[in-house]
């Protein structure tokens, strides 16, 4: 059996500034409704598009000083990484956030919770 080669890191960069990022969870709404009629089947016949909205739960965390004022982030770029120097990056770009919020644990670091929207992504 052949190894597998993973994506790796993952850089939020803000105002050309990296921030590191413990974790990213993706949520792409399709913006699509189902659309009801009344005919003798009972069934609905199709879908109407909508806006597409693109939705980053992230947990960075916390530095000891320089920490950036993530309530005020706007047009921000958050950037998969594969580590290998093969292979392609995914981009979210202009993210701006929604929520701010933080965890705290007895035996780890200190941790921000960050709810953001994007509105592209991009594939480099």
């Amino acid at each position: 059996m052949a190894l597998q080669e993973y994506l790796g890191a993952i850089v939020m960069e803000i105002d050309g500034r990296e921030v590191e990022v413990e974790s990213l969870d993706v949520s792409l709404k399709t913006g699509r409704k189902l659309v009801k009629t009344m005919n003798r089947t009972g069934r609905a016949k199709g879908f109407a598009k909508g806006t597409e909205e693109i939705s980053l739960r992230l947990t960075v965390s916390i530095p000891k000083t320089g920490e950036p004022a993530w309530k005020d982030i706007q047009g921000a770029k958050i950037t998969v990484y594969p580590i290998a120097a093969t292979g392609n990056r995914t981009s979210y770009l202009d993210c701006f956030t929604m929520d701010v919020g933080a965890k705290y644990v007895v035996d780890g670091e200190a941790k921000r919770d960050l709810t953001m929207m994007a509105l592209r992504e991009v594939a480099e």
